[in-house]
């Protein structure tokens, strides 16, 4: 059996942190391999690249979630106890739950309701001197997600959740201060939604029996006992936080037809062509840089031992670009998905496997019809100016975005 190739130098932490999405697949390119062995925060890590890599990582025969994110992500970005930390059957039980809400018809439900609110803001922005898109659209979805999820929202809150739904994606990689305010930002939030999951519950707040709301205030889990109210608040907010987020890929999916504009004219001459596109940018564009895991117990892969209690990064960014599975990985081609057959493992940007089985975001879906929605309305509803502006992408942010935002001018709405 061979040794797994080591990374240079002790720990790996700073090197993550400074390239989160180079990182590991230079790494694998310079030992001219699919994984190599690291310190994490001073743990013992595998790290792994590639289509191949990522149908071990979803197989539930030697990794399991439990224990598996650093506490710091687990207090920012994802909530403790929730989905992401479980496994076997508490973790297919719990996943029916968020599984219950992505019928097509509320998704579509979702879609309607951002369309009535980009026609909304659309007037307000012929008005502005400048509209900075990822602002707005923040502000946006997080509107929508509350109504669509059953969330009161009031008008005064509007600013105030949308400031920590952000913190909560944006800086949950974060070190300092930032890291600071998204975990005061995530205490805020649980408490604000415990209080929501309460008020259901004792039937003081109404909701239909198919928003989140009412879901997952209602959901036993396999002991047949309610959800905890923070275990409850931790999982709407699973619901509420990603759709924000998608806003992400919306301020990207606007720099690629930016930086694309014959693509503009693709999606205006024919609107079958939005679903091709989006899925490149979510192939093309970083999101979010690896998935981890923890090993279960000893297990052989390709003649390498993977000891048991050793975390495992599976890179997800260098997945979506790996050469071995894409051709021109570099190159920005939506044609690419015109006729794909679909891979479960080779195309990762919201996690691999099967979405009712592993640990593959369910709200997947979703994120595709909002970035249809909002490209289709950007195509072909307003007309605006893209000014002088720096629209490198901040590579260093997680998910890097352009570093102004995307800022439009004179936005006219079509007749």
């Amino acid at each position: 059996m061979s040794s797994i190739p080591s990374a240079k130098g002790i720990d790996s932490t700073l090197a993550l942190l400074r390239n989160p999405y180079e990182f590991i697949p230079d790494t694998c390119r310079d030992l001219e391999g699919d994984l190599f062995e690291t310190r994490i925060l001073f743990q013992k890590t595998i790290c792994m690249t590639g289509a191949a890599a990522a149908e071990v990582f979803y197989s539930e025969d030697g990794l399991v979630r439990a224990g598996s994110m650093p506490k710091r992500i687990q207090r920012t970005l994802l909530g403790e106890k929730g989905i992401q930390g479980l496994d076997g059957e508490a973790h297919r039980h719990r996943k029916r739950m968020f599984m219950s809400l992505m019928a097509s018809e509320r998704i579509e439900a979702l879609e309607n309701t951002t369309r009535d609110l980009l026609d909304r803001y659309a007037r307000d922005w012929q008005a502005a001197e400048k509209v900075v898109l990822y602002d707005e659209v923040r502000e946006i979805l997080t509107r929508a997600a509350c109504a669509w999820s059953g969330v009161p929202l009031p008008e005064a809150e509007v600013e105030t959740r949308t400031a920590q739904m952000t913190a909560l994606f944006q800086d949950a990689g974060a070190v300092g201060w930032k890291h600071w305010g998204a975990r005061l930002a995530r205490h805020r939030a649980e408490r604000w939604i415990a209080g929501i999951i309460e008020r259901v519950r004792d039937g003081s707040l109404q909701t239909g029996q198919e928003s989140a709301a009412h879901v997952v205030a209602t959901w036993r889990d396999l002991n047949g006992e309610l959800l905890t109210s923070k275990v409850a608040a931790v999982e709407l907010l699973n619901v509420v936080r990603p759709i924000v987020a998608v806003s992400a890929f919306i301020a990207q999916a606007a720099h690629a037809l930016h930086r694309h504009p014959e693509w503009r004219k693709k999606l205006k001459d024919d609107e079958g062509q939005l679903e091709p596109f989006v899925q490149e940018v979510r192939r093309f564009y970083p999101f979010f840089p690896a998935v981890a895991a923890r090993v279960k117990r000893d297990f052989e892969w390709r003649g390498y031992r993977f000891p048991e209690g050793y975390r495992v990064l599976l890179d997800l960014y260098g997945t979506n670009t790996d050469a071995r599975s894409w051709d021109a990985p570099q190159e920005f081609r939506p044609e690419r998905f015109q006729d794909r057959e679909d891979n479960p493992y080779d195309f990762i940007p919201q996690g691999g496997g099967d979405h009712h089985k592993n640990h593959r975001c369910p709200g997947e879906w979703i994120a595709i019809s909002q970035m249809k929605a909002f490209c289709s309305f950007l195509v072909n509803a307003i007309d605006f100016e893209v000014p002088d502006q720096d629209l490198d992408l901040e590579t260093g942010e997680l998910p890097p975005m352009p570093k102004s935002r995307f800022i439009m001018r004179n936005v006219r709405r079509r007749q």
